[in-house]
């Protein structure tokens, strides 16, 4: 069995066989600078249908810097554009296959010239048994690029002959036939994703006023409407959550104590479930009435409960008159 390279940062799999080099005939490819890293770029390939448009989404939502069907003479200028932008680590994730004219015939000679100018390639090759492509070439009604003159089992048979020597020189080989999409992610995360669990999911806390509507990017929203309204203290109406009197007002009424034990157990639930699953977006939303007083103090006590729990998120007060928040 073909052992897994793990990208993921900070852990080493182990060693996989370095691409057929070649060495230049007249040394005229250019030498690598020694200030310049090396660059991993993942080449993802394979049998049309395979799922490859779901892996690129994937890393996409992940951090890579993702082409799909690039023609591979653009292979080297994009590179060379892309290092000076991203030369910090961030990865490279490319689709390249039989839909660009001369990629089978040139492939192997262009991946060597770069790998001498210092670029790394990791293949990822996906696959499928020919009842599972069928099975959902009918499904999505899509045309196989090869399929003009022929069946869709033809020009899947020609495909995967055509394209039986990038296979062997893949690094990690995936048969996606008892794969549904979302498994499909699940793995690739656990496979490529650069970032810690916990890191996947961007959390973006917001509060907002019900009377100019519910946030429509919400995926998850509480009332506090129930709470006790400062802006019924004459004192306080003139002031916003951020002020500490309204803060303390909010949070020393005995409805929002129980209220927030039931939140921070709601959220401490979730947030591990939606990461677990492939989640990569997250926004909470908290309302009240005129999104001054109320959800204000309680995006921001839910803000600081994350952060004791170390958990990256950002922070957004909609409705907040943009004075009131600067100020704040």
């Amino acid at each position: 069995m073909k052992e897994v390279p793990n990208l993921r940062k900070g852990k080493k799999g182990p060693a996989a066989p370095a691409m057929p080099r070649s060495v230049p005939a007249s040394g005229q490819e250019s030498a690598i600078p020694a200030d310049r890293p090396s660059f991993p770029v993942l080449i993802i390939t394979g049998l049309s249908g395979s799922g490859k448009s779901t892996v690129l989404r994937t890393l996409e939502d992940v951090g890579y810097f993702c082409v799909d069907n690039l023609p591979l003479s653009l292979l080297s200028p994009l590179l060379h554009k892309v290092i000076p932008l991203h030369g910090e680590g961030r990865r490279v994730a490319l689709v390249m296959d039989v839909r660009t004219e001369g990629f089978l015939k040139n492939y192997a000679r262009a991946f060597r010239r770069l790998e001498r100018q210092g670029y790394q390639f990791h293949i990822l090759f996906l696959d499928a048994d020919e009842g599972a492509l069928l099975r959902r070439f009918s499904q999505t009604r899509r045309q196989h690029p090869l399929a003009d003159q022929e069946s869709i089992a033809q020009a899947l048979r020609l495909e995967r002959s055509e394209l039986e020597g990038l296979r062997r020189l893949a690094r990690r080989i995936i048969n996606t036939s008892t794969y549904n999409p979302h498994q499909l992610r699940k793995l690739i995360l656990a496979e490529y994703a650069e970032l810690d669990v916990r890191e996947r999911l961007l959390l973006h806390l917001m509060s907002f006023s019900y009377k100019k509507g519910i946030p429509p990017e919400a995926d998850l929203v509480f009332d506090v409407r129930f709470l006790p309204n400062p802006f019924f203290v004459e004192e306080l109406r003139p002031h916003t959550g951020n002020d500490p009197g309204v803060r303390d007002f909010v949070l020393t009424q005995p409805e929002t104590r129980e209220f927030l034990d039931h939140l921070y157990g709601f959220v401490d639930y979730l947030l591990p479930r939606f990461q677990e699953e492939g989640k990569t977006h997250l926004t909470v939303a908290l309302g009240c009435t005129g999104g001054q007083h109320r959800s204000v103090v309680i995006a921001n006590i839910l803000g600081e409960h994350l952060s004791q729990e170390n958990i990256p998120f950002t922070l957004t007060h909609r409705d907040l008159a943009p004075l009131q928040e600067k100020e704040a």
